[in-house]
């Protein structure tokens, strides 16, 4: 009888850490609070190492973003938003019980990334424009759900709609819980304007 061969789990690579470690730290505090020397020694990686996947802090930054898309905007947003509704229109009504869900219960809630890192950087630095084009992946992904909704002038819609996801989020990081449901009861109202 041969014995079982049990493999360890494969380490993270040095990439992985560094992006990681940056999505944690940058997630909670910013861009500029910050540095490379930190995020090199959190990782455990050399500087070099660092620089050879990264060609600037500022290509870290968007990578950060990139991997925030994928976690927070597909992963949590739109996948979620799935699970809770099966139809368009309640798919849009649920990103706003995803919303509380996170609001209330989340224990790395830290407001919106892209938000965050556009009013840090501005709009004409290269994280800037990265983080507005995340945002209209967002709106993008509204105004798909309108469409499917067949609901009308469905650029407007996704405008506002967002206004309010974004409203929801500010309001939910200066303390009010109960920014989602209210950012909700508004939602109906938005959807019952464009049918």
């Amino acid at each position: 009888m041969e014995a079982a061969v049990v493999q360890a789990p494969a380490q993270p690579t040095a990439r992985e850490r560094i992006l990681s470690c940056a999505y944690d730290l940058f997630s909670r505090r910013g861009i500029r609070d910050v540095g490379t020397d930190e995020i090199i020694a959190v990782a455990g990686v050399a500087k070099a190492t660092l620089y050879r996947h990264f060609r600037s802090k500022d290509d870290l930054v968007v990578a950060f973003l990139e991997r925030r898309e994928q976690l927070w905007t597909y992963g949590l947003i739109n996948a979620r938003s799935q699970e809770l509704a099966d139809e368009p229109e309640a798919q849009l009504l649920a990103i706003f019980d995803v919303f509380d869900e996170w609001f209330r219960y989340s224990d790395n809630f830290e407001g919106c990334s892209f938000i965050n890192v556009l009013l840090e950087m501005g709009a004409d630095h290269p994280a800037g424009r990265a983080s507005i084009a995340h945002l209209e992946n967002i709106r993008n992904m509204v105004r798909e759900l309108a469409v499917q909704a067949g609901l009308r002038h469905t650029e407007e819609f996704a405008q506002s709609w967002h206004i309010l996801m974004k409203g929801s989020i500010i309001s939910a990081t200066a303390g009010d819980l109960d920014a989602a449901k209210r950012a909700q009861a508004m939602g109906r109202t938005l959807i019952e304007q464009h049918r």
